[in-house]
């Protein structure tokens, strides 16, 4: 009878599995990468649709691709378009994404009544690591993950992609977390859910505009082949969820944190003012800041993403040299 439950079981998540991956629709280059079995890097639409101004954005996100194309690795770029999960985007797609004013921020919550309405979706951290890990990618590229921001002690604003960490199995490269946030209860967050935080080039996490954010990490590891083997184990345990990967963004491009923090507290008062809330604030904080700095923040932010996506493909090939089951004897 055990045996009997425990097949209709496999049976149930393998049938799950199938109907998931049905959404998915694989671009040309994508699918030849698959095919020939070479490592795919996902990366995100929200940077695109809400968190650059246009034309850099699109610029940034082809840049982003080459960048990893030269590496050895294939860039999956992934939004929502037409009630589908794309997984690979055209340039056409790319310039669709950058010039609209309509597409949707999706996030977990957002997937299915975005995909249901057959609107143009963007996807977050937390969207694209779903994405991601339905398509079979193992390593995802951003600028910063979401967090815990200022103030959550009393509006419980956190954000959805510290959840999708501690379940989805999906290694995360960023340059820390957005400088909106509340670095310190992040990190605490991601420990009392077990999602590890790796750093490379710097014992300490990084700061997305600044280098240093102040708070270590939980291990340094600057090779890539460390990082796969860490990264392997964990999954090879059966340890589900995420990791997450941490670079400073290139001195040449970073900012004081002194100036910095003073932006971040006068946007977030004039958001606050305004009565923004939600999943807007970040968009308009980081839109403020890009106004009061004259444009300086956007260019470390387009120096940081380029520089993730550097360390991303190399932990991307890497982890495809690191077999599934390396410690089985």
């Amino acid at each position: 009878m055990l045996h009997t439950q425990m097949n209709h079981m496999a049976e149930s998540f393998d049938m799950t599995a199938d109907l998931a991956h049905s959404w998915l629709t694989f671009s040309a280059p994508v699918a030849a990468a698959q095919a020939a079995g070479r490592p795919l890097v996902a990366l995100e639409s929200t940077i695109i649709a809400h968190g650059m101004p246009y034309p850099e954005n699109v610029r940034t996100a082809r840049e982003v691709e080459a960048l990893i194309r030269n590496l050895g690795a294939e860039p999956a770029t992934i939004a929502l378009i037409g009630g589908r999960i794309r997984i690979g985007l055209s340039d056409d797609e790319l310039e669709l994404l950058g010039r609209s004013d309509q597409a949707q921020k999706v996030s977990r919550r957002d997937l299915p009544a975005v995909l249901a309405s057959g609107e143009l979706g963007a996807t977050t951290v937390a969207g694209t690591m779903i994405c991601a890990a339905l398509a079979g990618i193992e390593v995802f590229v951003t600028g910063g993950i979401g967090g815990v921001h200022r103030g959550a002690q009393e509006t419980f604003d956190i954000s959805a992609d510290l959840q999708e960490l501690a379940k989805t199995s999906v290694a995360v490269v960023c340059a820390g977390a957005k400088s909106i946030l509340d670095i310190g209860l992040t990190l605490e967050y991601l420990e009392t859910h077990g999602v590890p935080v790796l750093s490379c080039e710097q014992d300490n996490f990084a700061g997305f505009y600044t280098r240093d954010s102040g708070f270590r990490a939980d291990f340094r590891l600057d090779d890539a082949a460390e990082q796969a083997r860490f990264i392997r184990t964990k999954w090879d345990l059966g340890l589900a969820g995420g990791v997450v990967l941490s670079t400073p963004v290139p001195e040449a491009a970073a900012m004081a944190s002194d100036e910095i923090d003073a932006l971040t507290q006068q946007a977030l008062a004039e958001a606050t003012a305004q009565g923004i809330t939600g999943k807007a604030v970040t968009p308009f904080v980081l839109a403020r800041i890009k106004a009061l700095t004259s444009g300086c923040s956007l260019a470390t932010n387009i120096a940081l993403v380029k520089h993730n996506a550097e360390v991303g493909a190399r932990l991307a090939l890497a982890l495809a040299h690191v077999g599934r089951g390396a410690g089985a004897t």
